[in-house]
Order: structure tokens, then sequence, then C-alpha cells
């Protein structure tokens, strides 16, 4: 979190959604990320909208469910 990556709040907005992954993945590939690592960190800074989002991708996926990756 030393790095202040930017908060994602989601909505219909391609290009902030583009520059906020862009962002995140600058600050992955300093910290040579793995993947489970890029997940966790990522969805970390997810807020509002996109917050509700991953909360409901993980209920649909379930304890058993696909592992998600970046």
């Amino acid at each position: 979190m030393s790095h202040k990556p930017t908060l994602f709040t989601g909505g219909y907005n391609s290009e902030g959604a583009i520059k906020w992954i862009d962002e995140v993945e600058i600050i992955f590939e300093a910290m040579d990320c793995t993947e489970e690592s890029k997940a966790i960190l990522g969805t970390y800074v997810l807020r509002e909208e996109a917050n509700v989002w991953w909360k409901r991708v993980k209920l649909r996926m379930g304890a058993d469910g696909v592992a998600i990756g970046w």
C-alpha cells in the first residue's frame, strides 16, 4: 500500500478502468507479485460498485469454485 494505488469505484467508465488496471499492474511488476497476490492486492482497492461486484463474484464461485487470477 506504500505505492498508494488508486481506488477503483466501478461504473461505466472504460477509460478509467483501463487507466486503473495499468497503474495497478505497474505496482505489481515493481513488487514482483504472484498471480494470487495480484488478485488479493487488486481487489483490496475496490470500492463502492466495484466492491459490490467483487463480493458477488466470490459468492458465485463458492468455496470450491474456480481460482480467480489477475
